[in-house]
């Protein structure tokens, strides 16, 4: 049977070996031509055509099973999927650390906190909860005293008993639970997007109602997959700018 072939590779050691051949593969299925073939050679093969392991192509092709670009049968093969689109927004690696240093050098108002029901737009992360501890914070400019963000993280209840909130003032939430809480943080998901001003964001932040705000989500993973925090902070659309380098 003729199976799809993939593009070339030009491998960086500085990023993960899997993820560079998932998103590259990743590349080559969405723009594939409507005729190619949707069969994908064996492991072992896509492995030689990458120059990786044959563990680390299994990781890549994992990732794509997780996205719904590809299925994997036993004995029959890995196939890509017909209906195949692009949807998932772009993956960019860095390091828990890397993530701390950019939240550290602020300080933050505690609003409060406390129990309170899974808020809708977080439930599908705690799907085996009925409560959350919330913790709201707002951050101002050191200099003009103007609010720049403000932000409400709902955690485990578990793990909100571990946490000094005093400790929130000075600290990054993810410092806090990494050492403060001791949860041993295997990812963290961000996602920004463009949003308008709701009344208490407004009041918080100082700006016109409806006016323009970006809104961060932020899923923080222990090592058991599980999500321990979720973070929704919104920022000044004049006060926030998103910079990302990708090296060749």
């Amino acid at each position: 049977m003729t199976v799809f072939s993939p593009d070339s590779l030009v491998l960086n050691r500085k990023l993960p070996l899997w993820y560079q051949v998932s998103q590259s593969l990743r590349a080559s299925i969405l723009g594939r031509h409507p005729t190619a073939p949707l069969r994908l050679p064996p492991e072992d093969r896509l492995a030689e055509h990458y120059g990786v392991s044959v563990l680390t192509m299994r990781q890549a092709l994992k990732e794509l099973e997780n996205e719904g670009l590809i299925s994997r049968h036993r004995r029959r093969g890995t196939f890509i999927e017909p209906a195949a689109r692009r949807g998932a927004p772009v993956q960019l690696l860095g390091s828990v650390d890397s993530i701390v240093a950019q939240q550290s050098g602020e300080t933050a108002t505690l609003l409060g906190h406390g129990p309170v029901p899974v808020p809708a737009e977080v439930a599908e992360h705690f799907p085996d909860l009925e409560e959350v501890v919330e913790f709201r914070r707002l951050r101002r400019d050191e200099k003009t005293g103007e609010p720049t963000n403000w932000a409400e993280n709902a955690v485990r209840p578990e793990i909100a008993e571990r946490i000094d909130p005093a400790d929130l003032a000075r600290q990054p939430m993810t410092k806090v639970l990494r050492d403060g809480a001791g949860v041993r943080i295997s990812r963290i998901t961000d996602t920004v997007e463009a949003r308008l001003a709701d009344p208490e964001t407004a009041k918080l932040l100082d700006v016109p109602l409806l006016s323009p705000i970006l809104h961060y989500t932020g899923v923080v993973y222990d090592e058991t997959g599980r999500a321990v925090d979720v973070a929704r902070i919104r920022y000044r659309g004049d006060r926030f700018s998103f910079t990302v380098t990708v090296e060749a």
